[in-house]
C-alpha cells in the first residue's frame, strides 16, 4: 500500500511538473535554464548596463535596466553577468587614475551597478576570468564616451572635434587592443567579441561616417587579438530601412525617446540609449555572432 502511495505522489509531482511546462510553453516562455556553470561576462558603458536617461528613483535599483546580457545569456544557455558602467570611455575602463571618464565614476559612487565591484572595470574583468574559467563569452562595447568627451572640450564646434578626431581614435584603437589582450589571456578560452555601435540615423551622413569612423577604431586589432565582431552598425541600419524610418534609428523605435517629447507615438526626439527594442537587436546580433564563431 505505501508503495502504491509513493508511486502515485510520484506521478502527481510529474504530472504537475508537465503541466507547469506546457503552461509556460503556452505563454511563450522558456523552460529550460541558464547554465550558472556557464557564465556570460559583459562588459562596456551605457548601451550594455541599459541605461535610461532620466530615470530617477528607479536608479537606486540595477534591475530597473535591462541590456541586451539580459537577452543573451538565457538564448545561449549562459548567465550573464553584466559588469558594464554608465559613462565608462576606455581609458578609465582600464585604470581608475586615468583622467579619460564620462561619468562612470560618479555614477558608481551614487547609484548601483548590476556587478559590485571598487576596482577598473578591466580589473574586475581579469579576476572574474581567473575565477570562474569555464566563461564561455565575453562582450566588450566601448569607446562612444571617449568620442563624447571630445564633442564636450569642443563645445561642439565642428572644426575642433574634426581636429582632434585623429588623436582620439588612436587612443581608443590602443586602449582597446590593450584591454582584449588582457582579456584573452590564459584563463579565457572562449568567444571574445567587440561589439560596435549604431548610427542614430543613417540619413545623416556626417553623423553616420564618424560612427564608423569611431567603429574602426573600436574593431580595429579585433582579429589579431583573437575577437570577433558583432555588427551592431549593419543590424540598426537594417532594422531602420523602412519607408517610415528612413534610416532613422530614433523613428524605427530602437532608441529610448526623450522623456519631453510631446510626440508620444511618434517620437522625433531620442537619446543615444537603446529602447528595448534596440536592446532585443542587439542581442540577436550578439547571439548570431557567437553561433557563427562556435561554428567555426
Amino acid at each position: 500500500m505505501r508503495l502504491k502511495l509513493r508511486r502515485r505522489a510520484l506521478g502527481a509531482v510529474v504530472m504537475a511538473l508537465a503541466a507547469i511546462a506546457a503552461a509556460v510553453a503556452l505563454l511563450g516562455g522558456d523552460v529550460s535554464q541558464a547554465d550558472p556553470g556557464h557564465p556570460y561576462l559583459a562588459l562596456g558603458d551605457s548601451v550594455v548596463f541599459g541605461y535610461i536617461t532620466q530615470a530617477g528613483f528607479a536608479f537606486g535599483n540595477a534591475d530597473n535596466f535591462v541590456g541586451y546580457p539580459d537577452y543573451v545569456g538565457p538564448a545561449l544557455g549562459l548567465t550573464p553577468v553584466n559588469a558594464a558602467c554608465p559613462g565608462e570611455a576606455t581609458g578609465g575602463f582600464i585604470s581608475l587614475t586615468s583622467p579619460v571618464d564620462n561619468g562612470c565614476r560618479a555614477f558608481k559612487s551614487q547609484a548601483p551597478l548590476h556587478a559590485s565591484y571598487s576596482t577598473s572595470q578591466l580589473d574586475f574583468a581579469k579576476a572574474f576570468l581567473a575565477e570562474h574559467k569555464n566563461t564561455k563569452l565575453v562582450t566588450l562595447q566601448l569607446g562612444a564616451n571617449d568620442a563624447f568627451i571630445l564633442q564636450k572640450q569642443c563645445l561642439g564646434n565642428p572644426a575642433c572635434i574634426q581636429a582632434g578626431l585623429p588623436a582620439l581614435l588612436g587612443t581608443i584603437s590602443a586602449n582597446v587592443h590593450t584591454i582584449l589582450k588582457s582579456l584573452g589571456g590564459k584563463h579565457f578560452h572562449g568567444v571574445l567579441m567587440v561589439v560596435n555601435y549604431y548610427s542614430l540615423d543613417y540619413g545623416d551622413p556626417g553623423g553616420t561616417a564618424l560612427t564608423a569612423l569611431l567603429n574602426q577604431a573600436v574593431t580595429a586589432s579585433a582579429k589579431a587579438d583573437g575577437a570577433v565582431v558583432a555588427d551592431a552598425f549593419m543590424a540598426f541600419k537594417a532594422a531602420a530601412s523602412t519607408t517610415f524610418a528612413a534610416g532613422n534609428t530614433c523613428k524605427a523605435g530602437l532608441l529610448n525617446a526623450e522623456p519631453q517629447d510631446p510626440a508620444t507615438f511618434n517620437p522625433t526626439k531620442c537619446d543615444v540609449h537603446p529602447s528595448q527594442s534596440g536592446q532585443k537587436l542587439l542581442a540577436q546580433t550578439v547571439e548570431d555572432a557567437y553561433l557563427a564563431a562556435k561554428d567555426h
